[in-house]
């Protein structure tokens, strides 16, 4: 309230006159239409120190004399020579008290003017004193590195608001500094932090009257860094919910760190702009609004960003305005006749929504009979003399209120009849009664008509009814009367020129009748053999009289035998003892009047506990209570001796005659849930239990109706409409934003609002989500990240329920990645390119729409100098180009989304060597993110460098058909020579060919040879060896080298078969059939690339040398399977072949050949130059 600003309840400036120079004002229809009595000033708020004079303004103008009375908080003020009334009408206090244990003069004051046409009530005006509390939040010891933000915070509550200052080592702190900024909530903020900010700090809260100072906190520097790291920003401060009045000042804090340091902005949810007239930014990213307004409210979203990149992060606020009341429609004053109707209409608007309430002369009006109150209507019906008087309609709220006045004048005719005489009344039933009359004793013949009128007698904001009758009847039986209820009556006789005044009023009951309906009970167990069923009084409305019986009906459910108890109708609980344990026993109860009884409830199930049950929890005392037609409050209470073992509560509720809903699971320290979405005039059946760690406890049941909607009297109202618009907006990864709009009612009208939240395709209907408000938009929280919600809205007003509003479907933002990217790898795939590749976070709802990839030298990394690029959430790899040979770079990435970013990777290390070194001796040096010891994996290939590994198997295989073809074709050309060369072979076989089984089986060998010996000497022989990389053209057979004449390498595809020969091997043994020794290895070393290496075919496998000086694949037998962005790979393997014998079973040894010249064996090398023959 304070601080408020209160209007008074007129159009245009107040003229600055004396008063006795004021003329009678003329104000348009609909605000005035009278001068008989307003007022010209009223009093405001004020706040004043103890002990300090004060005076409250007043002044009335109008026909005089005019009486000013005060009133504080509705009671009248005592005048004393302390408290004085002006002549002018002001209240004067000359010291204001107000020490506890005393009479205080704080409280609500307002004026009352009265003249002889009524009286007047000004608006409200709040005296308070000033004080001030101790502080609620003090400052407290921080650190901050040099060059970071420092921040302290003190908070304390004071009237007036106090001016906070801070102190640094006790000596005033100038903040007309760029670095230090004090906002007026109470926050001191250094940017740029140094060694001289290093001290202590304290605020200091003054007023007019008091003044405190906060505990001191110190601040300590800490030196900063060599190197600056790349940090991603961070709101260290972030905005926090307001609320503030119309016209006051309000600042949203948002403080930010980060490396480099953030850019701060701001922004509205709504995505509307900012006022900038009444906006402006406080240090470094503070939003500060002055004067605000309505349209000021909103969500402000404070976010924080890194200069030249997208990285950034959120946070956000919502700002809340509160109005006083102010006037959209005034009451007109109205002239009517005696017996006429009266309607006066008044709607104001504010935030919070206004409370309406009427006045008459300045006092309350409640509803009864003839006078009805809407909310913003006053309808006075059957208009008599006294209702001639000044009506005013009060509009408040927590911000102030604001009135507006009008006059009822009452015309009286001459020619009006006598009231209807002799009103008696007889009871007929316990919904009838007889009304009867006889007709004015004056003007009797003029009467054509009669009314009838009657309400309840007993309670305030009774309705009346009313009924015409003709003239020729002086009875009539009213029929729709609740049962045992006193009523009143009265009656009023109607001519063309007015009516006469009311009858005398008669006041008849009605007859008792049967209860309308049973209590609902509870049932709980206290041991596993008893059951205490209790109840609660019927509602006066369906008892019909009163209630004299109970009868209790119980039976086990598995047997038809039904027990039968009849209780007093004074008692409210009992307990059935001697029960079997563990078994469902159905209760049901009914009531009686002196009539007779009425109906029973439906049968109430309820399990006894199990004998072995003496650890349960015992039963809660459970509470059920209609909030409206669709909503139940259950409330429960356990004993302080049960709720430490208690590990929490099931809710089970069902309709009568419908599946059971449950079990809700609830927290120990709930003791109150709300079901929402039920159907009115149902009944309900409620159960809830306690359990710990071993079982579940004893149950209470319980059964509660819900109300209906619509009035008994107002059954035919159709239901309002539902809210329209709804909208909806994510807000964070668990929270979404709901805005709708009211339906085209009366403004001022309360309405409170069910939304009803659920996961789409939501199976379990226990899980909907049921919450309650009174404003037009709410943040609904709790909800999953990145999870598809449906949403609808109903309204209730006046104990109508509108249908559900359209659904809309909204998803929540996915959550910020909570780890970085997993399996990082960097492979240098050129002198001066690395292919850098990863994989997603881990997490199955993890969201990545983009990847910042930071990377640098070592020299740039301790310098804090990043090199920055970014791809979208579908890319896994990058290419990281111009680096410098000789350098040692670091590589991390990070997974961000629309919700933030999440934390970088562990780092990977890439060594570039110099383009002199050696390949074969430094290999490029990579660290993956997983294990920074292993410097090899695999990598999948991207679609171009698929497609290039297709083109080149293509090609080779087109090749190596070619090839087959020629050998082909030049086979046929070579026969003739061939079988000279086999003989010549022949000759030469040493005379110890015993060691092969027979002569007939070499002769057969040796055919065998010769048949075949010249078509694959082009190639190689089945007994021969060769380096499959190609080298020298030497050939081994079983004996050894064979020797030839052409000692050049040349390619035996291309020769003609014409003018090669073959000589014989120097050796004392000729070339045999006989080719090697199963299970020796040969191993031929390559002494040059040979271009028929690759194009030979042969049935026996070649063999390569594992220590053969080839650089371009030594160079790379470490990383054999990587592969760069070009998808080239580089596949070696150092395989040793054992060969197997082609022809002979037992094959010689090596010391048994001629020549004593052993094969060669494994351990055998044979270098680049070596010649044939030599080992």
């Amino acid at each position: 309230m304070a601080g408020a600003v209160l209007s008074l309840a007129v159009h245009g400036p107040v003229p600055e006159k004396p008063v006795s120079a004021l003329p009678l004002p003329v104000f348009s229809a609909g605000v005035w239409s009278f001068s008989e009595l307003f007022f010209i000033k009223e009093p405001q708020d004020i706040t004043v120190t103890r002990k300090d004079s004060l005076l409250l303004d007043c002044h009335a103008h109008g026909d005089v004399p005019i009486k000013v009375t005060w009133l504080k908080n509705g009671v009248k003020v005592s005048e004393s020579k302390r408290i004085q009334v002006l002549s002018n009408g002001s209240l004067y206090i000359r010291e204001a008290e107000g020490r506890r244990g005393e009479p205080t003069d704080e409280g609500f004051y307002q004026c009352l003017a009265m003249n002889k046409y009524g009286a007047i009530l000004s608006q409200k005006a709040h005296l308070a004193l000033s004080t001030i509390s101790a502080f609620e939040v003090q400052p407290v010891s921080t650190k901050a590195h040099e060059g970071g933000v420092a921040r302290f915070a003190c908070k304390i509550s004071s009237n007036p608001p106090a001016a906070i200052t801070w102190e640094f080592n006790r000596t005033a702190l100038p903040v007309a500094t760029d670095r230090i900024t004090a906002l007026p909530t109470g926050v001191l903020q250094i940017y740029d932090v140094g060694h001289m900010d290093a001290g202590s700090y304290r605020c200091v809260a003054s007023t007019v009257a008091h003044r405190r100072k906060s505990m001191e906190a110190s601040l300590t520097v800490v030196p900063a860094k060599e190197s600056k790291s790349f940090l991603t920003p961070t709101i260290v401060a972030g905005p926090q919910n307001a609320t503030v009045s119309l016209h006051h000042t309000v600042v949203l804090e948002c403080v930010a760190t980060g490396n480099p340091k953030p850019i701060i902005s701001w922004s509205r949810l709504d995505h509307q702009s900012i006022d900038v007239f009444n906006t402006r930014v406080l240090g470094n990213g503070n939003l500060m609004i002055s004067d605000v307004r309505l349209h000021h409210a909103g969500v402000y979203i404070c976010r924080a960003t890194t200069p030249g990149t997208r990285n950034f992060t959120v946070a956000m606020a919502t700002l809340t305005v509160l109005a006083p009341p102010s006037f959209v429609e005034w009451p007109e004053s109205l002239t009517r006749p005696r017996a006429g109707t009266a309607r006066f209409v008044c709607q104001a608007e504010g935030i919070p929504s206004p409370k309406m309430s009427w006045l008459k002369n300045g006092r309350k009006i409640h509803s009864n009979g003839r006078i009805k109150m809407y909310n913003s209507k006053l309808v006075i019906n059957q208009i008599i003399p006294e209702d001639d008087a000044i009506y005013q309609c009060m509009a408040e709220n927590s911000q102030g209120s604001v009135l507006s006045r009008a006059r009822l004048t009452v015309v009286m005719s001459e020619d009006s009849p006598s009231a209807p005489c002799n009103v008696h009344a007889e009871t007929m039933s316990s919904s009838a009664i007889l009304l009867a009359w006889e007709r004015p004793l004056y003007n009797s013949d003029k009467v054509i008509a009669y009314s009838v009128h009657y309400m309840k007698a007993e309670g305030l904001n009774n309705e009346e009814y009313q009924v015409v009758l003709g003239n020729d009847t002086t009875h009539y039986i009213i029929d729709d009367l609740e049962p045992a209820s006193n009523y009143t009556f009265y009656i009023v006789a109607y001519m063309p020129m007015g009516a006469s005044q009311m009858s005398d009023h008669v006041t008849q009951n009605t007859l008792e009748d049967v209860p309308l309906r049973p209590p609902e009970i509870s049932l709980t167990s206290r041991s596993p053999t008893d059951i205490l069923i209790s109840w609660l009084p019927i509602p006066a409305k369906y008892r019909r009289g009163q209630v004299v019986l109970y009868r209790l009906s119980f039976r086990l459910s598995s047997d038809s035998h039904i027990q039968v108890l009849e209780l007093p109708g004074t008692t409210h609980e009992h307990l059935l003892e001697g029960l079997k344990p563990d078994c469902v026993y159905l209760v049901r109860i009914a009531a009686a009047t002196r009539v007779g009884l009425g109906e029973s409830s439906v049968w109430t199930s309820h399990r006894t506990p199990k004998a072995t049950s003496v650890q349960a929890p015992k039963s809660p005392e459970l509470y059920l209570d209609p909030l409206n037609c669709t909503t139940i409050s259950v409330r429960w209470q356990l004993g302080a001796q049960d709720r430490a073992a208690v590990r929490g509560y099931k809710l089970f509720y069902k309709e009568e005659g419908q599946q059971e809903h449950g079990p809700i699971f609830l927290r120990t320290s709930d003791l109150l849930y709300t079901l929402s979405g039920l159907d009115p005039r149902r009944k309900y059946h409620v159960r809830l239990l306690a359990y710990n760690s071993i079982e579940d406890g004893y149950q209470a049941d319980q059964t509660v109706s819900t109300p209906g909607c619509v009035s008994v009297r107002d059954r035919m109202v159709p239901p309002p409409p539902p809210p329209h618009h709804l909208y909806a907006k994510a807000n964070t990864s668990s929270s979404i934003f709901l805005h709708w709009r009211r339906p085209a009612f009366t403004t001022a009208q309360v309405i409170n609002y069910t939304i009803r939240c659920n996961p789409v395709g939501l199976q379990n209907a226990s899980l909907v989500l049921y919450l309650q408000t009174s404003e037009t938009h709410m943040l609904v929280p709790g909800l999953e990240p990145n999870t598809k919600y449906e949403f609808a809205v109903r309204l209730h007003v006046d104990q109508l329920s509108s249908p559900w509003s359209p659904v809309v479907y909204h998803s929540t933002l996915p959550e910020a990645p909570s780890g970085p990217p997993v399996g990082v790898k960097v492979t240098l795939i050129d002198d001066d390119t690395a292919l850098v590749s990863w994989k997603p976070p881990d997490g199955p709802k993890t969201v990545v729409t983009r990847y910042t990839i930071l990377y640098a030298s070592r020299k740039a990394w301790i310098a804090g100098e990043w090199q920055v690029m970014h791809r979208e959430g579908a890319i896994t790899m990058a290419l990281l180009e111009n680096l410098v040979a000789g350098n040692v770079y670091i590589v991390k990435i990070s997974a961000s989304n629309e919700v933030g970013e999440g934390p970088f990777s562990n780092s990977v290390e890439l060594a570039v060597l110099p383009k002199e070194a050696p390949e074969s001796n430094h290999r490029p040096k990579r660290l993956d993110s997983a294990d920074a010891k292993v410097y090899s994996g695999y990598y999948q290939l991207d679609q171009k460098s698929m497609t290039g590994i297709a083109i080149g198997v293509g090609i080779a295989l087109t090749c190596i058909l070619i090839c087959v073809l020629i050998l082909i074709y030049r086979s046929k050309t070579r026969k003739s020579s061939s079988s000279k060369m086999a003989q010549n072979g022949t000759q030469h076989l040493p005379g110890t060919s015993a060691t092969f089984a027979t002569r007939n089986e070499v002769g057969k060998t040796l055919q065998r040879s010769v048949e075949n010996e010249e078509s694959l000497l082009p190639m190689i022989r089945p007994n021969s060896f060769s380096d499959a990389k190609g080298g020298t053209d030497l050939i081994i057979n079983s004996y050894g080298p064979v020797i030839k004449n052409n000692t050049k390498k040349k390619w035996l595809f291309f020769q003609d078969s014409k003018k090669t020969k073959v000589e014989q091997p120097s050796r004392r043994f000729p070339q045999a059939a006989c080719f090697y020794q199963p299970g020796t290895t040969v191993l031929v070393t390559a002494a040059s690339p040979s271009p028929s290496g690759p194009a030979r075919g042969s049935r026996a496998p070649f063999l390569s040398a594992p220590d053969a000086p080839d650089a371009e694949h030594s160079a790379n037998s470490e990383g054999s399977h990587e592969t760069g962005d070009s998808g080239r790979f580089s596949h070696e393997s150092n395989d040793e072949i054992h060969l197997s014998s082609v022809l002979s079973t037992t094959p010689p040894a090596p010391h048994s050949l001629p020549g004593g010249d052993p094969l060669v064996g494994p351990g055998d090398r044979r270098g680049a130059g070596a010649q044939p023959g030599e080992t």
